[in-house]
């Protein structure tokens, strides 16, 4: 099984058409949806060019770039955290591209 990283706007848009489809969610789901509307920002048509070019960003991976997307930090601090866990640290300056990736897409 292949893994595929999407950010809660896109999962919100995906789990409302398999609502539709089958009429109700199961509780994991319905949770997963409540989660997504409440906490999702950006339009979810907006998504996907936004986690496209932050990951032109060298040593982005597509699950930070899409926690970027639902997080939309507007501080270089607030992009480190994003990258706390990993082996590495992101530079200013690719720190500064993210931010104004945000910026522009908001």
């Amino acid at each position: 099984m292949e893994e595929e990283y999407v950010s809660l706007a896109e999962l919100k848009v995906i789990l409302e058409k398999e609502k539709a489809a089958r009429g109700e969610l199961n509780p994991e789901q319905q949770y997963a949806l409540s989660h997504a509307s409440t906490f999702a920002k950006v339009d979810p048509g907006k998504s996907p060019a936004m986690v496209k070019e932050i990951m032109e960003i060298p040593m982005m991976s597509q699950a930070n770039a899409s926690k970027i997307v639902d997080l939309l930090p507007t501080t270089v601090d607030e992009v480190r955290s994003i990258f706390a866990k990993e082996r590495f640290s992101l530079s200013k300056e690719d720190a500064d591209k993210v931010l104004e990736i945000v910026a522009k897409h908001r």
